[in-house]
């Protein structure tokens, strides 16, 4: 985005209100061109990425930003169907999600593309979701889901994961009741508490806080892998060439703001658990334990492997058209990432 002249300023004013994005968009790029590497003075990224808004400031990565030209404009917005409801109003240029929602948009006829693949290290001894046992409900295994009420959100990761947990187990939905809900702050936390569902999947992090406040409550693991994390985008929004430029420095800013996160596990903590999130020390020492280290991916392939995997299922499970996954990603951004974690790149990301 470039800064408006004086001359230009009340017709900018009035674009600004409009769009609320400020400025004319850059040049039409195609999205099988180079990315630029030039960002034009000012250019603003509209972003809803919290946890990495904080380390990026308690790290000093956002001086790389400002000295790239690059203006990020935050917005506190997490999840599929904020971010897709954002992204329809043309208020957000991209967000940080889990694998699920870039399939929803599609389904739902929102062009995004993927530009980001994190991963967890260990992800089957730290993985982002247990399954929330209901005060007094006993699951010894998966087997033991027969017959359970079980919070469901079709267009969340958690929901896939339901089905994908289901699909171990040998059972199919109607073995059990899927709840409809969605997973918007402790929501689910609160339907496990209230036994308006026998079985959530909450996040890992969040066990210790849930069975505190809910006596009686438990968790399993559930021996699955649920650790997808993404930054996905308006696909207008990279066919703008000054927004696919400072994407380009954002990218590679993020990379760089994941390792700081691994080496500095108390700065993350203090930024965004306590500061952010309103953890107290003990509680965000727990939760970056539960998280465990993050890595950046040498390559996209297994990442996507895995996708297709989640895409055909929930195609056959919810009745939606097969999608091909390698139509949603962009990667371009794979080779930026894996180039700023250097040496610290991920190899054994397995399929």
């Amino acid at each position: 985005m470039r800064r408006p002249s004086l001359a230009i300023a009340a017709s900018a004013a009035a674009l600004l209100a409009l769009t609320a994005c400020g400025g004319d968009a850059g040049a039409r790029l195609e999205l099988t061109a180079a990315l630029p590497d030039q960002v034009a003075d000012g250019t603003e990224l509209r972003i809803g990425d919290p946890a990495i808004q904080a380390i990026v400031r308690a790290s000093g990565l956002d001086r790389e930003l400002s000295r790239a030209g690059v203006r990020v404009e935050w917005a506190n917005i997490s999840g599929g169907p904020q971010s897709i409801q954002a992204f329809r109003a043309d208020k957000l240029d991209c967000s940080a999600v889990a694998d699920i929602p870039s399939l929803f948009a599609a389904w739902t006829g929102t062009s995004t593309k993927i530009v980001f693949q994190s991963v967890t290290v260990d992800p089957i001894n730290h993985p982002i979701y247990q399954l929330g046992l209901a005060p007094g409900v006993t699951v010894g295994s998966l087997a033991d889901l027969r017959g359970k009420k079980i919070a469901y959100s079709a267009g969340q990761a958690q929901g896939a994961l339901v089905l994908r947990v289901l699909q171990k187990a040998g059972l199919t939905r109607d073995d059990v009741t899927l709840v409809e809900l969605t997973s918007t702050g402790d929501s689910y936390v609160t339907a496990l508490g209230s036994k308006a569902v026998d079985v959530a999947p909450i996040g890992a992090a969040n066990v210790k806080i849930y069975k505190a406040k809910y006596p009686g409550g438990g968790a399993i693991l559930t021996g699955i892998r649920d650790d997808a994390s993404t930054l996905y985008c308006l696909t207008t929004s990279l066919q703008d060439a000054e927004k696919a430029a400072a994407l380009k420095v954002y990218v590679g800013v993020r990379t760089k703001a994941l390792l700081w996160q691994n080496a500095n596990p108390d700065g993350y903590a203090q930024a965004y658990l306590q500061e952010t999130q309103g953890l107290n020390a003990a509680d965000a020492k727990d939760v970056v334990a539960a998280e465990g280290r993050k890595g950046i991916p040498a390559t996209w392939d297994n990442a996507l492997t895995r996708l297709q995997r989640t895409a055909d299922l929930l195609a056959e499970q919810q009745k939606r058209d097969k999608l091909d996954v390698s139509t949603l990603v962009d990667r371009r951004f794979e080779l930026i990432e894996a180039t700023a974690a250097g040496s610290d790149v991920v190899t054994g990301d397995a399929a």
